[in-house]
């Protein structure tokens, strides 16, 4: 698991993408603000 694994960490830094293992900033904010929803919410 290094540069040439797409499906790492550090492969999806290396090929400049996102996905599961790297989400994008706006997805994570989105994540932060739900979960925060839900733990306020019970």
């Amino acid at each position: 698991m290094g540069k040439g694994d797409k499906r790492s960490k550090r492969g999806k830094l290396f090929k400049k993408t996102f996905g599961k293992r790297r989400m994008k900033p706006q997805t994570l904010a989105k994540k932060a603000k739900k979960a925060a929803a839900a733990a306020t919410a019970s």
